[in-house]
């Protein structure tokens, strides 16, 4: 299950960022490492427990093959977060 949600959206559910939209790039059994492209940045992630985070459903096929490659920079995150809202 830890490979399915990588490269997911989330939202934060508690701390100062409450209501931010979030990229999973990693997550192990206690934690998610999210991105925003913006103040939480691919090389220094965030740090959040799992239940601090309310998953969707979604991903972007193009942040999911970068992130799988290693070649996800900042600016495809904040491209993918912004599409996201715009539909929402």
């Amino acid at each position: 299950m830890l490979k399915e949600i990588k490269g997911c959206f989330a939202t934060s559910l508690a701390g100062h960022d409450k209501g931010q939209m979030y990229i999973i790039t990693e997550a192990d059994d206690k934690y998610v490492y999210v991105c925003d492209g913006k103040n939480k940045l691919i090389d220094t992630p965030k740090k959040k427990k799992r239940k601090h985070i309310q998953l969707i459903n979604r991903k972007d096929a193009e942040v999911e093959s970068k992130l799988m490659s290693g070649t996800l920079i900042n600016e495809d995150i904040k491209r993918a977060i912004k599409l996201i809202k715009a539909e929402s």
